[in-house]
């Protein structure tokens, strides 16, 4: 992967209008980064390339940020973000919430102290994937709505909003039509419904599945594209592509989103270990323009 911005995306930019695109503001769809994407980079290193790149949000992933505030201190990471002008519109990640498992509750203890960390730097919002794999049966979904009123219980204490992300290779929660019933079932203010759009592409879900939304029902969108090869079975975290390189049908399901009143973040969160070591302002580029191609 080089490090260089290609020059069509460097067209894009230049030609592209004054962005709505890049300003988190209430009631628009805007370009963000997930920091994963750069999870080989300092913390401020790669907020400084976001920034430079013209980006106003970030998605601050837990260990870059966590070894940097280990270091400084969490109102420190707050400062770079605020004198970088980049809002913090969600945080990234943690498994083992949903999931019905006998040391659930380790996983819950040590969320708490990342929520307490999201709040500090002023994030109200924590992805919670459903990664589970084991074999589970009917009374597992009863327990996982049971938790997810937990969990948004606990979220709630933090004044953060849970968003709940179903995942491709999770034997309990795979689709979006199964993280969407979980979601309604618990009903509970501080849990909610994101999607990422390389597990929804890569897994079992069905675009029509979207037409069941309800309006505002989505709060967050990881945006990836999803490669022609490898085939589906053989998909690996690493393999995401960037918005536009791949087969999935972003601008449809950004449409639909749209018309189902979305508005948020379409935050790029690649896994990739060389996109993960690349400059972050040239990542920062990148995701500018792939996303903004989308929204044009």
């Amino acid at each position: 992967m080089t490090d260089r911005i290609g020059r069509r995306d460097f067209l894009a930019l230049a030609t592209s209008a004054p962005l709505m695109a890049l300003s988190p503001k209430p009631g628009r769809i805007f370009a963000c980064v997930n920091e994963v994407s750069s999870a080989n980079v300092d913390f401020r290193l790669a907020m400084e390339g976001y920034a430079k790149a013209g980006l106003k949000a970030v998605e601050p992933f837990f260990q870059p940020l966590n070894a940097f505030v280990s270091r400084e201190s969490p109102s420190t990471a707050r400062r770079v973000l605020g004198d970088l002008g980049l809002t913090p519109v969600s945080m990234a990640s943690i498994g083992g919430i949903v999931e019905p498992t006998p040391d659930r509750q380790k996983s819950v203890d040590m969320w708490k102290s990342r929520l307490e960390l999201a709040r500090a730097i002023g994030v109200d919002r924590y992805v919670v994937p459903v990664l589970g794999t084991q074999k589970y049966v009917a009374e597992d979904y009863k327990k996982a709505v049971d938790n997810l009123r937990d969990a948004g219980e606990v979220a709630k204490s933090f004044g953060i909003t849970a968003e709940i992300e179903f995942t491709r290779t999770s034997t309990l929660a795979a689709s979006f039509s199964t993280a969407l019933a979980l979601v309604r079932e618990a009903n509970h203010p501080n849990v909610r419904l994101m999607i990422d759009t390389f597990h929804f592409w890569g897994g079992p879900s069905k675009f029509e599945e979207l037409e069941e939304l309800r309006d505002g029902e989505v709060i967050h969108v990881h945006l990836e594209d999803v490669p022609r090869q490898p085939v589906h079975e053989l998909l690996e975290q690493r393999d995401r592509v960037f918005p536009g390189e791949g087969i999935a049908p972003l601008r449809r399901i950004i449409e639909l989103l749209k018309r189902k009143k979305y508005t948020g973040a379409l935050s790029v969160e690649m896994m990739d270990p060389m996109i993960q070591s690349m400059d972050s302002y040239q990542l920062g580029l990148k995701v500018r323009a792939t996303v903004e191609r989308l929204l044009t």
